[in-house]
């Protein structure tokens, strides 16, 4: 490892590559599996050993939260990519889909989030922000680009999005289906016509 200016450690880059791995694992191991997925289980499916799972994440509780923040880091830093490859209006409904698919990983995750007690509401506290200065900043983008009427707060479009997902049993099938149609509604809403 080596120290950045900040004086954080920077992970070799397949020490990175092995973190993100056991990120990706414990998703679908903690999905498949619940709260007490077999952490020797999230290692086999990330093709490392249980050695590099505790080098990275020494606790059960350490990897859940890893996993959830890791989520939304990727869910924040996707705006960015989509205003630089997308239309505006094409970059909203993109991301909004990624919010769909961030809060599907998030209930799926509850049951292991829960078991963090406590720390769960640490956890979820900055997460909002990040969310809704993403949205934001796709928002102010297609309103200067004239694409879309003014939204006066950016996250009620999240707020309509996660209504509909939340309104389901974790376990709908429609639950996801149903809030692609109301992104697809939402977008025909904010377009200028």
């Amino acid at each position: 490892m080596t120290e950045t200016k900040t004086g954080q450690k920077r992970l070799r880059a397949d020490a990175e590559r092995n973190r993100q791995r056991l990120l990706q694992a414990a998703k679908e191991v903690f999905a498949r599996d619940g709260a007490s997925a077999s952490l020797e289980e999230i290692a086999r499916t990330a093709g490392v050993g249980i050695g590099t799972l505790y080098r990275q994440f020494p606790s059960r509780d350490t990897l859940v939260e890893d996993v959830y923040r890791n989520a939304v880091v990727q869910l924040g830093e996707a705006a960015g990519h989509l205003a630089e490859t997308h239309a505006p209006l094409d970059a909203i409904r993109e991301w909004l889909l990624l919010f769909v698919d961030y809060i599907s990983t998030k209930r799926i995750m509850t049951e292991a989030i829960t078991a963090l007690g406590g720390s769960a509401d640490t956890l979820y506290a900055g997460t909002g922000d990040i969310m809704r200065n993403a949205l934001a900043d796709l928002v102010r983008r297609a309103e200067a680009a004239g694409d879309i009427r003014p939204v006066a707060d950016p996250f009620d479009l999240l707020r309509a999005v996660a209504g509909v997902l939340y309104v389901s049993p974790a376990a709908d099938p429609q639950a996801e289906s149903g809030a692609r149609n109301v992104i697809d509604l939402l977008i025909a809403g904010l377009r200028k016509t």
